[in-house]
């Protein structure tokens, strides 16, 4: 990190992609630590909040300046010091460097099993933090039953197109949005949603949430704010549940700039519950997740999409990219083969 981005678009000029030396033989690794090669890395939105260099928004500590930047990552073990890894091993870092290659403690690292039948991304999408967020949004914060309509933003995104699905195997009706009509297809006709609309078309969101939600909606899963979050709430039912996932369209714009929501007394009215979450606040349900979401994976009720860029210095493209409509499904970098 160069540079902090208090607001805007970062470049070039925040970020840096550096080379150094990093030795790997026994000697230069100190017991209890390992040496991992970086194969594949995790494109995340919210890391933009960490950018600022103000404690404020999502409020996670930011990346120091002259420091590495951090994302989920999968690698394989190449020197180890530590009894519980071999060299060969896969694991996972929820929070790597990125990087090609790096040293951490052994005790940050999950070992994942090359015989269980998922592709290497999906640890990082519909088994890793998306996918978590998406199911505690609906299962946990949202209570989704059988005949609940589910309206989620973002739907062909990294969280929003397991929660859709999560959604519908619940019993639920589920209503997306995204920003092409490839992506309305996608979500209609792999993930199983029941209507889906280009926002970038049906610009007056009111109308098109009475259209596509004429019995209203009982959960909205959050990740765009603004206007959409203001044209829900003249959409929302009686106790309707509102998980707040993240608003993409306010991580660029300084708070002062952002769109105001004017109709939140529908929620006194409606005795609607909001709620933000943060999955780290809920790793106690981690294995409830995964025992659940494994299930799915092994039966094929669960589908995912990757936009896998690749290299290293890729980063800069594909985290741009994050902010636009160009990207389906989950954003990963390939850096090994």
């Amino acid at each position: 990190m160069a540079a902090y981005v208090p607001e805007g678009v970062r470049s070039s000029d925040h970020l840096k992609l550096r080379t150094i030396k990093l030795p790997l033989d026994s000697d230069s690794i100190p017991d209890q630590h390992v040496a991992v090669e970086v194969l594949w890395i995790s494109v995340d939105p919210f890391i933009r909040s960490k950018m600022t260099g103000k404690d404020e928004g999502l409020y996670f500590p930011q990346f120091g300046l002259g420091e590495v930047i951090t994302e989920p990552a999968i690698g394989r073990v190449v020197r180890s010091k530590d009894g519980k890894f071999s060299e060969g091993d896969l694991v996972l870092n929820s929070s790597s460097p990125v990087a090609e290659y790096y040293v951490v403690p052994a005790a940050v690292l999950r070992k994942i099993d090359p015989t269980a039948g998922v592709d290497l991304p999906d640890y990082l999408s519909a088994l890793g933090m998306p996918g978590f967020a998406a199911w505690l949004g609906i299962e946990v914060i949202g209570e989704a039953k059988p005949g609940s309509n589910v309206y989620i933003s973002a739907a062909a995104g990294g969280v929003g197109m397991f929660a859709g699905q999560l959604a519908k195997l619940k019993g639920c009706r589920v209503v997306g949005s995204a920003g092409s009509d490839e992506k309305v297809k996608l979500l209609k006709e792999e993930f199983g949603y029941d209507e889906a609309f280009n926002y970038h078309k049906e610009t007056d969101f009111d109308a098109a949430l009475s259209k596509y939600c004429p019995n209203g909606i009982d959960i909205y899963f959050e990740n765009v704010g603004g206007k959409m979050l203001e044209a829900v709430l003249n959409h929302v039912n009686k106790y309707a549940r509102i998980p707040l996932c993240g608003m993409i369209s306010d991580y660029n714009t300084p708070w002062t700039e952002r769109e105001g929501v004017r109709n939140l007394l529908n929620m006194v009215g409606k005795e609607v519950m909001m709620k933000g979450f943060l999955v780290r606040s809920y790793l106690n349900r981690f294995g409830d997740f995964v025992k659940e979401m494994e299930g799915y994976f092994k039966l094929g009720k669960i589908n995912s999409k990757h936009k896998v860029y690749n290299g290293i210095e890729s980063f800069q493209e594909c985290f741009a990219s994050l902010f636009t409509s160009s990207n389906v499904g989950k954003v990963v970098i390939q850096v090994k083969p």
